[in-house]
């Protein structure tokens, strides 16, 4: 199965990579988004693989299908950026994740928290401010 992966990121392609050598899919990786002007990027494969910024309109649906998709994977739980509709009228198939993690939710949660009470994002800030007025060999206290 030939598989274009849409809005890659290095420590995306690099997990799915490893997980990928059980199952020998062809991936091609597009760092860009799919939308009304990348679509065409998606011909040729069965399936296309997308993340939460690309947007599968009506249009989009219809140049993959004519150009030979079948499969849409879906590396989020949400699907509004899916015209489920069309996908269904070219009789193509749309899979999500079903859930995220409970425990990586709890754990994100709980780093904000922590990033709040610590003021981590104001001393984040304050560093980029400084940054670009120090030379090299200077220093700042």
């Amino acid at each position: 199965m030939n598989i274009a992966f849409f809005s890659n990121r290095p420590y995306m392609q690099a997990a799915f990579t490893e997980h990928n050598h059980r199952h020998g899919f062809n991936i091609t990786w597009f760092d860009v988004a799919l939308n009304d002007t990348t679509a065409l990027l998606g011909q040729g494969f069965d399936a296309v693989c997308v993340f939460v910024n690309d947007h599968l309109n009506a249009d989009v649906i219809r140049l993959l299908a004519e150009g030979g998709v079948r499969h849409i994977a879906l590396r989020c739980a949400g699907y509004n950026n899916v015209d489920l509709d069309a996908a269904n009228r070219a009789g193509m198939n749309v899979v999500r994740v079903p859930a995220y993690s409970p425990e990586a939710v709890a754990e994100h949660t709980v780093g904000l928290m922590l990033t709040l009470n610590r003021h981590i994002h104001k001393a984040y800030q304050r560093t980029l401010d400084i940054l670009p007025s120090l030379k090299e060999g200077d220093s700042y206290s």
